[in-house]
């Protein structure tokens, strides 16, 4: 994403009180909080009960009141979930909201009818009842959950939380700590601004805020002591906005992302980039000093850099004097691995948006000149076809034969950026551009850049109708969705 064209700008913010900026007419970026460990808001059992409801949050920090929120069981975000893996997860949904929803487990491979996809794996929950999601968690790693019903404003006010799976053998590390990003966008008495659906965030770059948290907060610093080592589990719930994390000082080392081993290695360019629903695991060794500080910066949108958090050394006598001789290579999740070789080929076409010269597409069965997709408030379409949240049924963009390999080639033709997640699967990022990936990660939800092919591959072995759509919330429910079948 180039100009994420907001009202407010991040730039430079650590130059000026939050209240000063926002009292201008700026965004804020408020250094986020030191997160709560996992282990800290994990239930005792995997048996659990999540309301959907009214919440409030010091997004901004506690001087500055609290901000009416969307939340499960009061919290913004929602309880942390943390399960072992290979054990069941029940959960009861409860709608405590004026309107239905779902719960879409983020990244989980489990079965259909568990999904939370409203029209398509499930009725909605209607204001006043309940579900029961009940489901095996294959894979270790992080993950998340959130409504996938109106998803732009229920997201958008808070309604996410993270789930971790817990490894059989976890790398040995000091302590774990989770940080939940995400934006808001505020008006100056922190409420948040009641403009979802708003055509230019449906057709550029989807709703970016002007505010970012951690954990639904904003104090200053991590605090840490010399020679510690953390992992670090980032998960992104944002609406629209992509991080781009530096860790001035330090040297992380990636050992998953979207919940799924990879090799460690560093992040490219000393950059950890979470494009909306993005996960990733760091290890990072505290080499610094007692009383040292240092920042971590949100780097990703050039003409918007911020100072998120700071890493602040504690006084007194390291942890240990060097670190940690331990692995930290994770372990195999049971994925199948694709064979190439024997791959059924799929062309994907992502269009439309702003400047993007899409002149029509179908939708509801029926071919649609872009004038009358606007009016419906649909700008963008894969292969041609223009689905939203709104529509109940849809004929599938794919059907993949069950347990055969599959490469999608997922072609942007618009001038923004998508992260395109499908459901059920975790697939290979195996070439960008027609090179070859350095890591080949595996992923379930991919970035594709303007003007640029992603090729990703996969065993369709889960079977059902499936979710694939791009992750800016406001894309997806302005025409960016459709459904894959694995029969």
């Amino acid at each position: 994403m180039t100009d994420p064209g907001v009202r407010h700008t991040f730039a430079n913010m650590e130059l000026l009180t939050r209240r000063a900026v926002l009292a201008a007419g700026l965004a804020a970026a408020a250094s986020p909080a030191l997160s709560r460990l996992a282990r800290g808001t994990a239930p005792e059992s995997p048996d659990i009960t999540l309301t959907a409801g009214a919440a409030r949050a010091a997004l901004s920090g506690p001087a500055y009141g609290e901000t009416a929120c969307w939340g499960y069981n009061g919290q913004v975000p929602g309880p942390t979930l943390r399960v072992r893996q290979g054990d069941r997860l029940r959960a009861t949904v409860r709608n405590a909201l004026a309107e239905p929803t779902t719960v879409h487990w983020h990244g989980i491979r489990l079965p259909n009818a568990m999904d939370g996809v409203p029209h398509l794996t499930q009725d909605p929950i209607a204001p006043g009842e309940s579900f029961v999601y009940d489901f095996a968690l294959p894979d270790a790693g992080t993950y998340w959950y959130h409504p996938h019903m109106n998803s732009s404003e229920q997201v958008g006010r808070g309604l996410a939380g993270a789930l971790i799976v817990e490894e059989r053998e976890p790398p040995q590390v000091d302590r774990e700590v989770l940080w939940v990003l995400d934006d808001w966008r505020l008006d100056e008495g922190e409420a948040i601004t009641n403009d979802f659906g708003h055509p230019r965030d449906l057709s550029h770059n989807g709703r970016l805020g002007n505010i970012a948290t951690i954990n639904g907060g904003s104090p200053e610093t991590l605090d840490v002591r010399a020679g510690e080592r953390i992992r670090l589990r980032l998960v992104n719930v944002a609406n629209a906005r992509a991080f781009g994390l530096t860790f001035a000082g330090h040297a992380p080392q990636i050992i998953a992302l979207d919940g799924q081993p990879a090799a460690p290695h560093a992040p490219a360019d000393g950059k950890v980039v979470l494009a909306p629903s993005q996960r990733a695991d760091l290890i990072i060794d505290m080499g610094g000093k007692p009383g040292e500080r240092f920042q971590v910066r949100d780097e990703y949108y050039a003409r918007q850099t911020y100072k998120l958090i700071e890493i602040a050394y504690a006084d007194g006598q390291p942890l240990r004097e060097s670190p940690l001789d331990a692995p930290v290579r994770l372990p195999a999740n049971p994925i199948p691995e694709p064979d190439l070789s024997a791959a059924e080929r799929h062309e994907v076409l992502l269009e439309g948006g702003a400047m993007g010269g899409m002149r029509g597409a179908m939708m509801g069965g029926r071919r649609m000149g872009m004038r009358a997709l606007v009016d419906k408030g649909r700008f963008w379409a894969i292969n041609g076809v223009s689905f939203g949240e709104s529509d109940t049924t849809i004929d599938p963009l794919l059907t993949l034969k069950r347990d055969r390999p599959v490469i999608l080639a997922m072609r942007n033709e618009t001038a923004w950026e998508h992260p395109m997640h499908l459901h059920g699967h975790s697939f290979r990022v195996i070439r960008r551009k027609g090179q070859e990936t350095a890591h080949r990660e595996w992923r379930d939800t991919v970035l594709v850049p303007p003007r640029e092919t992603v090729e990703v591959a996969f065993v369709a072995d889960n079977p059902g109708d499936w979710m694939f759509h791009c992750h800016v919330l406001e894309h997806q429910i302005a025409g960016m969705m459709g459904v894959v079948r694995v029969a």
